[in-house]
């Protein structure tokens, strides 16, 4: 229902576009709630709306041309309607986005959970209104979530950065890190264990940083999460190699409902150019992280982000790197080639590594990253695993691992968000085939 002396919004219909992580997501699922809340009416992006709501990223490339593009369509769809376009991008260029035809308004890191304060009658204006404040200013931990998934969630329980890597523009779109406490995060994960979710992703910018200047950190909230019985799978998203502790990889791997799953971010193998980054570890930590989570949990998953390109980057220095990743026992890797960002220190850095030797190197790794799934995956077959299955196509139920592997099965629509046991048969390029087992 509409607050007092607010417009009436009843018979109104809401578009979102989100483009990058899945912090993102969970922070477009909780402002469109709130709209929802207010009367609007939840429709697809490419349909008629009267609002469109478009939530940027700066970590993509050619965040602004992808920003445009979103707003032409949105103007195709619907050529009257009131554009509101907030995020990462939204905070670190406001202006730009204000310039783009058709956009109404533009809200920065804390604004836009405020968004509909400044919708008004969703009036089309000639000049865009911008609302972004001095990302110093920024304190405040909005908690979200995205609960559009029947089989998964993904809570964010932290946001903002303090390190400050080189080639990122995170800390100026984000703010500082801070984050929720582990009774407030204990509340929504409660909450959404009664809507029948299954599996909850926890996810932040920095989610290592959980608790910081506090007396709480990420171990106190993963072995409170770790008793909600009425959620089956608790999943870690990336966390930085400095920040998994062994604590933590000793704790999931007696958890029985954390999943054996980490996503670390190397970025480099190299030393020289991790130094370059500002990165707070050096290869030799990562080599141990990785061995030690192979020790205590011989099936987990470990996925990699690698850049490919950075500034100074040697043929040397890409072959540390490949190596590192060659001998280390990971299941895959996240490849992302090397973008110039405004405003940010490896600008200062040279020699620029030439696009072509960019490309030459993102693919080297791309193939080995399907190689190490392939072999991740190969192992697996012959087994029994439980499988959360998550969609039905035309008899077939796909699903995932514990340890995030896709795997397939002939089944039923009403299985979708069961839990079953399905015995693996033979590999596919990018998944398991196999049979139920009940």
């Amino acid at each position: 229902m509409p607050e007092k002396g607010e417009p009436d919004y009843s018979s109104k219909r809401v578009a979102f576009f989100t483009l990058g992580c899945k912090l993102n997501f969970s922070e477009s699922s909780t402002v469109a709630r709130d709209l929802l809340t207010r009367g609007f009416r939840k429709v697809d992006f490419g349909e008629r709306a009267d609002l469109y709501v478009i939530n940027t990223c700066s970590v993509t490339e050619n965040a602004e041309r992808k920003c445009r593009k979103v707003v032409r369509q949105a103007r195709r769809a619907s050529p009257d309607a009131f554009i509101a376009v907030m995020g990462c991008y939204a905070q670190l260029r406001p202006q730009e986005i204000s310039s783009i035809p058709g956009v109404d308004v533009v809200v920065g890191a804390d604004e836009k959970f405020n968004l509909p304060a400044r919708l008004g009658n969703l009036e089309k204006r000639s000049i865009a209104q911008s609302h972004s404040c001095d990302i110093d200013q920024v304190h405040t931990f909005f908690p979200s979530y995205s609960a559009h998934e029947r089989t998964r969630a993904f809570l964010k329980v932290q946001d903002g950065c303090d390190y400050n890597c080189s080639y990122c523009t995170i800390p100026d779109a984000r703010g500082k890190s801070r984050s929720g406490s582990v009774f407030a995060v204990m509340e929504q994960a409660r909450w959404l264990a009664q809507t029948g979710v299954r599996e909850i992703v926890l996810t932040g910018v920095n989610i290592g940083d959980f608790g910081a200047g506090s007396n709480e950190s990420l171990l106190d909230l993963i072995q409170s999460l770790d008793k909600i019985d009425s959620i089956d799978r608790v999943r870690i998203s990336s966390i930085e190699p400095n920040l998994l502790t062994d604590a933590i990889i000793h704790f999931v791997a007696r958890s029985e409902r954390f999943v054996p799953h980490f996503h670390i971010p190397l970025q480099s193998g190299s030393n020289r150019i991790l130094s370059a980054m500002r990165r707070r570890y050096r290869a030799d930590l990562y080599r141990k992280k990785v061995a030690t989570i192979r020790e205590h949990l011989p099936d987990c998953c470990i996925g990699v982000d690698v850049i490919v390109g950075f500034p100074g980057e040697t043929e040397a220095d890409f072959l540390e790197t490949y190596e590192l990743l060659l001998e280390a026992d990971i299941s895959y890797l996240h490849v992302f080639t090397y973008s110039e960002r405004p405003d940010t220190k490896a600008l200062e850095i040279s020699p620029i590594v030439s696009k072509e030797d960019r490309a030459g190197r993102s693919r080297i790794l791309h193939t080995l990253s399907r190689q190490k799934r392939e072999s991740f995956y190969e192992r697996h077959c012959g087994r029994t695993m439980p499988i959360l299955f998550e969609e039905y196509h035309n008899g077939i139920l796909s699903g995932m691992t514990e340890n995030y592997i896709r795997v397939k099965t002939a089944g039923e629509r009403r299985m979708i968000n069961e839990i079953e046991n399905v015995h693996v048969l033979e590999q596919r390029r990018d998944y398991l085939m196999g049979e139920l087992t009940n």
